[in-house]
């Protein structure tokens, strides 16, 4: 189903576009709000243990040549984004123009009440559309933000993954890279326990006290990678394809990792 005219209230990427100051505050207020709340309810309520955390301290406070940052994790709760930012230091957080612009399925974060959008608007969240494809608004509206150098998120399982399987990637990744005039850094990200901290069966209600294991990946460079395929002639789609062909397989490799370090976290 196409997105509702309106339904997004994101400021657009225009040149010389200036984001009214109301909306900066406003943003500024969501961001940091949600930010603190989470830092708190994963550190302080929770018991939560970070691999490779200080990778992605430094990927948020500058990559290499100034370039965006792309992270891509596992979807396995709802709460997966923004909770697993409480891993960021709290400066950080209160960093909300380097803050993440996450991707949101529109079904269910950008339907119903304008309340509901303005809300996940402010909080840098865009909306992607199941079955619209790679070339849909939201997926420009990433490529656009990580041109200009900043950070976004996305789930490239394209849903909330509530059996833990490994699944084959989305090719909207694939494409988040190979757009870019800049290419982005990909920074892979693979959490276990998130569904013990908001369970995906009603009644939904938040929990304390569960373990939760977060591993940072090494920063991937497709550089080289892209500038070989292109050499090559290939396609967009071979381009896309050899890209989230890679990411796979750093998640099957954080995945088994991931998952040893979490079982040892919970028997200690």
């Amino acid at each position: 189903m196409p997105l509702k005219e309106g339904s997004w209230q994101m400021p657009p990427m225009k040149k010389g576009y200036r984001v009214p100051w109301l909306w900066k505050l406003s943003t500024r207020f969501a961001v940091t709000t949600v930010g603190f709340t989470c830092k708190f309810w994963l550190e302080w309520l929770n018991k939560a243990r970070f691999h490779n955390r200080e990778i992605l301290h430094d990927m948020f406070d500058k990559t290499p040549d100034n370039r965006g940052l792309l992270t891509v994790s596992n979807h396995s709760s709802c709460i997966d984004d923004p909770l697993m930012w409480g891993a960021l230091k709290a400066r950080q957080i209160a960093n909300t123009k380097r803050m993440r612009y996450s991707s949101a399925a529109e079904d269910v974060c950008f339907k119903g009440s304008n309340l509901l959008s303005t809300f996940f608007s402010l909080g840098k969240v865009f909306p992607i559309v199941r079955g619209d494809g790679v070339y849909q608004k939201g997926m420009d509206y990433m490529v656009d933000q990580l041109d200009l150098g900043n950070w976004c998120h996305i789930f490239p399982e394209g849903k909330i993954n509530m059996t833990n399987e490994f699944l084959r990637l989305k090719w909207g990744v694939g494409r988040a890279v190979a757009d870019c005039q800049r290419t982005p850094i990909v920074l892979p990200i693979w959490h276990v326990g998130m569904d013990s901290v908001l369970p995906n069966s009603r009644p939904y209600i938040p929990q304390i006290r569960k373990h939760v294991t977060i591993l940072i990946g090494e920063p991937l460079d497709f550089s080289s990678d892209l500038e070989r395929l292109r050499s090559m002639k290939k396609t967009p789609k071979e381009i896309r394809k050899h890209i989230t062909d890679k990411i796979q397989e750093e998640f099957k490799s954080l995945k088994v990792l991931a998952e040893a370090f979490h079982k040892e976290f919970k028997s200690s």
